[in-house]
């Protein structure tokens, strides 16, 4: 009897196993911000989008495709040419996501690894008919200019593929080594001939003072002349004596100057 009693319970738990994994695989979960495409082996890709939360599907003939709808970035390095055909060396981030409702298209006919079967081509592609407008001075002066173009252009191009660019930036522009080298040599030229025009400007002002100094001798001389034409010796007489004192009373101020009277032969006994 105990037998027939463990037996059937046996094979209730083998059948509640059976059953749980039945319902196991029936059940699928879709994460906060992402969405579910559902496959069918008979009916192919279907056209409705399954939301975040669990659902049920049926074991063996369906299988969901999840899709991460959330906003993700992307670096896309592009070397391209400018105007003047100068090599430019761009790096674009993109900030991307799909659209929810195209995401049974996009999976049909692009496939689960979309952004990296477009993005790269459209930027390249948009990038290089871009930047092909500008020579390298306005790639550097308009930089705005040509960051919203790129965002135009790439937003409206990513469109035709169910993509949304949330943002699109220029985190990277640098130019060829010989373009650079050719803007620094032009710097340290600019700088040299501000130097050359400082040392000219200079000199045009040391000639300018000499010239007010000569003119300023020159007429001192003429006044001096004029003076002694009218007073004759006298204004001689009267520089000697200005001198004269001025002598007299620096020596005066000296305590090593010893004087003697007028006429006197004999030398005063000085301290060893």
């Amino acid at each position: 009897m105990a037998a027939k009693v463990f037996e059937s319970i046996g094979k209730l738990g083998l059948g509640l196993a059976v059953m749980g994994g039945v319902v196991n695989s029936a059940l699928y979960n879709v994460d906060a911000g992402h969405r579910a495409v559902i496959f069918d082996r008979f009916r192919g890709v279907q056209d409705v989008v399954v939301g975040e939360g669990t659902h049920f599907l049926i074991p063996w003939v369906q299988k969901p495709i999840i899709f991460d709808c959330r906003s993700r970035p992307r670096n896309i390095p592009v070397i391209t040419g400018s105007k003047d055909l100068q090599n430019v060396n761009i790096t674009l981030r993109i900030l991307f996501r799909p659209v929810t409702a195209q995401l049974p298209r996009i999976f049909t006919s692009i496939g689960e690894d979309y952004d990296e079967r477009v993005l790269p081509s459209i930027t390249t592609e948009i990038l290089k008919s871009v930047v092909a407008r500008f020579d390298a001075g306005e790639l550097i002066t308009q930089r705005e200019l040509v960051s919203r173009q790129v965002s135009e252009d790439l937003t409206e191009r990513a469109a035709t593929f169910g993509l949304i660019l949330d943002d699109v930036s220029l985190t990277h522009l640098t130019f060829g080594k010989e373009f650079t080298e050719a803007v620094e040599m032009k710097q340290v030229a600019q700088q040299e001939a501000e130097r050359a025009r400082f040392i000219v400007e200079k000199a045009e002002q040391q000639k300018k003072a000499a010239v007010i100094s000569a003119e300023g001798d020159s007429k001192a001389a003429e006044l001096i002349a004029n003076s002694l034409a009218t007073a004759g010796d006298g204004l001689i007489e009267l520089r000697k004596l200005e001198a004269a004192e001025d002598i007299a009373y620096q020596l005066s101020r000296s305590r090593n100057i010893t004087y003697l009277p007028s006429g006197q032969s004999v030398l005063l006994q000085l301290p060893q």
